[in-house]
């Protein structure tokens, strides 16, 4: 079996040097259908090698569930690395950050507040060990002396912008290793002397991440691994986005003389994307540095494959550029195609406040809780109570995680963003039902807000004094709520604007599969499922303004979408346009 190691300089294959050209694709973001393709794209770009994060919150949503089904099918994705004759580079975290909801890291890992984050605690190891021995279970069998394409697999993950525990990275090598993981093992840091530092550890190969300056960075880099390959192990290409922002772009020109920098000096590297994918469903992460800030659902990353896996000029430049250094195989993809352009009604509200019950079941609590404190913890909860009293008054809550609508009696009152720091919000009467629809907006995924709890944190004051008494209706998002369970409800389409929290849905045939971009340009904020499948998020707040619908979502013959709305729905219509529009761009 082939032998692949670390020599004196260089990444060696059966003694002979190699330079790794690795491109990201995390296979946990991208349709499983498509998985094969992407990779083909990859190969052809002239790229030798994928690398992927592994999720342990997509795989582990309950303790005890460990899921390797569907989109989360770690062994083929793999088995499709080695079927199209790339090798495999896997970073299992258990932190990835990666814009992904709380970093990778379970939620309900931090139920228990004394659980450690990131650091060498008994409670977090123990659930740590269990979880490596889970997904690298998987990974072992297709490591290179094996005969599978993983040569490399990743402790942590830009450990050094977070601690500098040294015997929490140590207890990682050791579950690693224990787990059956015998290939060269790596660490990444932003290149920065302390975290280059601090992030590292000894008969560790130390790798850096950086998008720019590459002669500088790569100087930095061997400062602190004096022997070994040099590796970018993610080199940034591209750039997420946060809702409200503008669609981050990078010149491809501009990023190929930085991956010609690269390849130059002989380092191996990772594009960071190659191709990035969706956050579909309710998977999304967010930032916390001066404030709150959710990424949007496309993971677009202005990376060199597209959101729906087509090649951009970035693939072109970034082909072009390679090919200087190593043979690229023919031929390149061809432009994308215009998708399918229609417009159909959207037909049959259902007010979520008119009978909530049909939505799910309601639990009692005596005092507000959190959404942690629900098990599982939804992404979406209401919650209402009845208020004591008679006089107006100004509802405060100890702080709102991440966003929260507010009815008296079925009448809107107003919504309270975490991004505004808002807690606090006046009431025309102090007696009625008071209802709350709560959001968690997506985990913070970098920084010391890494674990914290979701929902209305510290309870909620009227007159100076806490609410009791509360009902409180978890939903159930992972598959579209259901309310028309006897077939159509027979209502003509609305012809203007409608008010949420609503439930709508369309229908339309397609003479075959494709792909689909959904315009919500018109729509408030909300959520949209075709066929079952969770597109994610959208938001009028932009700038994303449409969703990507992978073809292997949708059927020859009727489709069936579903959209929830949470504030006002200005056209009843669901179209769908002949390109993507994410928005805006840098200027």
């Amino acid at each position: 079996m082939p032998e692949f190691v670390i020599g004196e300089r260089d990444f060696l294959l059966d003694g002979h040097p190699i330079q790794l050209l690795s491109g990201a694709l995390h296979y946990f973001r991208v349709h499983p259908d498509l998985w094969a393709d992407r990779i083909d794209k990859a190969r052809r770009m002239g790229l030798n090698t994928i690398e992927t994060y592994v999720a342990w919150n997509a795989h582990a949503p309950k303790p005890g569930m460990f899921d390797l089904t569907g989109g989360l099918d770690l062994d083929r994705f793999l088995r499709l690395v080695a079927e199209a004759g790339m090798f495999a580079i896997v970073r299992p975290g258990p932190y990835i950050c990666a814009e992904w909801d709380n970093g990778g890291l379970p939620a309900w890992l931090f139920r228990d507040p004394e659980v450690g984050v990131r650091r060498y605690e008994p409670r977090y190891l123990a659930a740590v060990r269990d979880y490596l021995a889970q997904a690298l279970g998987v990974v072992a069998p297709h490591q290179i002396e094996r005969g599978g394409p993983v040569v490399l697999v990743q402790v942590e993950n830009e450990y050094g912008a977070f601690g500098a525990d040294q015997r929490y990275l140590a207890a990682l090598v050791d579950d690693i290793r224990a787990a059956g993981i015998t290939v060269p093992l790596t660490t990444v840091d932003q290149a920065d002397d302390a975290m280059l530092a601090a992030g590292g550890l000894a008969g560790v190969h130390r790798t850096a991440s950086f998008g720019s300056a590459a002669t500088e960075r790569l100087a930095m880099l061997r400062a602190h691994q004096p022997t070994g390959p040099l590796m970018c192990s993610e080199f940034w290409n591209g750039w997420f986005d946060h809702w409200g922002e503008r669609h981050h772009t990078t010149p491809a020109d501009r990023a190929a003389a930085d991956l010609e920098a690269l390849l130059a000096a002989g380092a191996s590297v990772n594009l960071y994307m190659f191709h990035g994918g969706t956050n579909f469903g309710l998977c999304n992460g967010a930032n916390h540095t001066g404030g709150y800030r959710p990424l949007v659902t496309s993971y677009d990353y202005d990376a060199p494959l597209d959101e729906a896996g087509h090649p951009t000029a970035k693939y072109h430049a970034f082909r072009a550029v390679i090919a200087r250094h190593r043979d690229v195989p023919g031929p390149a993809p061809g432009p994308a195609p215009p998708a399918p352009e229609f417009a159909v009604p959207l037909t049959d509200p259902v007010a979520l406040l008119a009978d909530p019950s049909r939505w799910g079941t309601w639990q009692r609590h005596e005092r507000l809780p959190t959404l942690d404190d629900l098990d599982p913890a939804p992404r979406l909860a209401l919650l209402r109570t009845r208020l004591p009293g008679t006089d107006p008054g100004v509802l405060v809550f100890g702080e709102v995680r991440d966003r929260v609508a507010v009815f008296l009696d079925g009448a809107p009152v107003g919504i309270l963003h975490r991004e505004h720091g808002e807690r606090a919000i006046p009431l025309p009467r102090g007696s009625g039902e008071l209802v709350l629809l709560l959001e968690d907006q997506g985990r913070v995924n970098y920084g010391p807000h890494i674990g914290e709890p979701k929902g209305i944190i510290g309870g909620a004051v009227l007159h100076g004094r806490p609410l009791t008494g509360w009902d409180v209706l978890p939903l159930d998002l992972d598959r579209p709520p259901n309310p028309w369970p006897h077939g159509p409800a027979g209502q003509p389409p609305p012809t203007g604007p409608v008010a949420g929290p609503v439930l709508l849905r369309a229908a339309f045939d397609l003479d075959e599969p494709a792909d689909l971009y959904l315009d919500t340009g018109a729509w408030g904020k909300g959520m949209a499922w075709l066929n079952g499948f969770p597109l994610g998020r959208y938001w009028r707040r932009g700038p994303q303004r449409t969703l990507y619908v992978p073809a292997p979502a949708t059927a020859a013959g009727t489709n069936h979408l579903v959209i929830f709305e949470n504030e006002v729905l200005l056209s009843p219509t669901a179209r769908f346009l002949a390109r993507p529009d994410l928005g805006p761009t840098d200027p």
